[in-house]
């Protein structure tokens, strides 16, 4: 039997609810092997919970790539927290050079809590290098707004608005987000190919512990395509999985609290 494979660039969260950490347990819940290149080590101060941002050097970035392309090789990768316009030319590059597919880009702009994107050169670099490249964009409302520069998206209309802006920026397919902003009570994502909308819609869980929620969701599709499912199904199955493993989320400290990855599987978690 071979098992799928599949690579996140992503960066490392300390406390293991998202980014790097979030990517490889939802793969292992998929069956999917997963890979890492990491790009920046995030903690976090234990009395405030501020967040301490780490960069990985360029070099140590390109040899995981390396290691993970040349020496193994994948069915799928996806990216989260770049850090830097270096990191992000460097991610283009590669996928061009090895002719890579089935490519997910989660347009991590800030940390979960903010709404200011703190390196605004990243959000350029991104649509300039890797949205041409992109199979799936994994944008939620805030990202969207940025990559489409529409300013607030705050109606169905608006997403519909910025997602076919953002696949007329060279993605293939473009994934919007959205947890109650705009329909309150409901999560709705939008799915653009570039001739249909598709909504995806479940009820939006009234919690505080969502973190890692956006990687888990673009892990979870990477995982799926991995698997040779399409986009749409990847998409379909994610929304999910990862319903689940929000309707589970648990307090892991005084400030924040992850999703529960392996609620799928747990007969008490359903």
């Amino acid at each position: 039997m071979t098992i799928r494979k599949a690579l996140t660039v992503a960066g490392s969260d300390t406390s293991g609810g998202a980014g790097i950490q979030a990517d490889l347990k939802t793969f292992q819940e998929y069956d999917v092997y997963g890979m890492t290149a990491l790009t920046t080590i995030v903690c976090m101060e234990p009395k405030t919970w501020d967040h301490q941002v780490f960069p990985v050097d360029l070099g140590i970035v390109e040899a995981q790539l390396k290691t993970a392309i040349e020496g193994i090789g994948f069915d799928a990768m996806k990216t989260g927290m770049l850090g830097s316009v270096d990191i992000i030319e460097l991610v283009s590059r590669y996928i061009d050079q090895y002719k890579l597919d089935r490519i997910v880009i989660d347009p991590v702009m800030v940390c979960k809590g903010t709404d200011e994107v703190l390196q605004p050169e990243n959000t350029e670099a991104m649509i300039e290098f890797l949205l041409p490249r992109a199979d799936l964009v994994t944008p939620n409302i805030f990202e969207a707004s940025q990559l489409a520069k529409t300013g607030p998206i705050t109606t169905l209309e608006k997403m519909q608005e910025a997602a076919t802006i953002i696949h007329d920026l060279g993605a293939k397919h473009v994934l919007i987000k959205d947890r109650g902003k705009i329909r309150p009570g409901k999560a709705v994502d939008l799915l653009y190919d570039g001739q249909t909308y598709e909504w995806f819609e479940a009820d939006a869980i009234e919690t505080q512990y969502t973190h890692g929620a956006g990687c888990t969701s673009s892990a979870a599709i990477t995982a799926g395509l991995a698997k040779g499912r399409s986009v749409r199904e990847s998409v379909s199955g994610a929304k999910t999985f990862v319903t689940q493993a929000i309707s589970n989320g648990f307090p892991l400290n005084q400030f924040v609290g992850p999703t529960r990855h392996s609620a799928h599987r747990i007969p008490s978690a359903k």
